[in-house]
């Protein structure tokens, strides 16, 4: 069996050092499926608690924290997009990180691919208003542009009760349905991405 890694992005806009936030909550559900799909799974990216400079390049100079995270993204072979919902749109960081990845429209090879070409991307949103449906259209939408796979049903979220005082972090037990919809996307992501990582597009 072809061996696949994944890393997540967390848009989340608390600091690691703060409490765990629910985009963490749902992305660590993903982070246990892939697991049990024989995939390892990479420590999460908390884009806020690095130094991401505003630019559409890979590299925007004076310590840009990008690159590394750049490179990581593409050391792997499935990214989990994670993003809460805020004002009913992405994160701010979410969104920068998608920015950044524009960059890779002007890096292919010679076969006019980009780097991220044989990569799979799924998106996980949460948020206690509504906005998850457009949200990972979005996101979707972005990361197709920049040269991932979206496979079928290529996010899970969770959406509260609007202006509600409990987070899915809060939860006493995942429900049903979101644990399943993360098996089936975890499932469909794997399947692919062992599909692109034998066989890339001819470009």
């Amino acid at each position: 069996m072809v061996k696949l890694k994944a890393i997540a992005l967390n848009g989340s806009l608390k600091a690691s050092s703060n409490e765990q936030s629910s985009t963490d909550a749902l992305i660590n559900l993903l982070a246990e499926k892939f697991s049990g799909l024989e995939i390892e799974v990479s420590p999460t990216i908390r884009l806020v608690d690095h130094d991401i400079k505003p630019g559409v390049t890979s590299d925007e100079g004076n310590d840009d924290a990008w690159p590394e995270i750049r490179d990581e993204i593409l050391a792997h072979d499935i990214l989990i997009f994670g993003t809460p919902i805020w004002m009913g749109q992405m994160s701010s960081v979410a969104k920068r990180a998608l920015e950044r990845m524009d960059a890779f429209v002007e890096e292919t090879d010679d076969q006019g691919r980009m780097p991220s070409y044989s990569k799979v991307a799924v998106v996980a949103v949460v948020g206690n208003e509504d906005g998850a449906h457009s949200v990972a259209a979005t996101a979707f939408q972005a990361l197709n542009d920049t040269g991932f796979t979206i496979p079928a049903v290529a996010a899970c979220y969770w959406v509260g009760e609007a202006m509600g005082s409990v987070d899915f972090k809060d939860l006493k037990s995942t429900p049903s349905k979101i644990d399943e919809t993360a098996a089936m996307v975890t499932s469909n992501a794997a399947h692919l991405a062992r599909l692109l990582k034998a066989d890339n597009y001819p470009g």
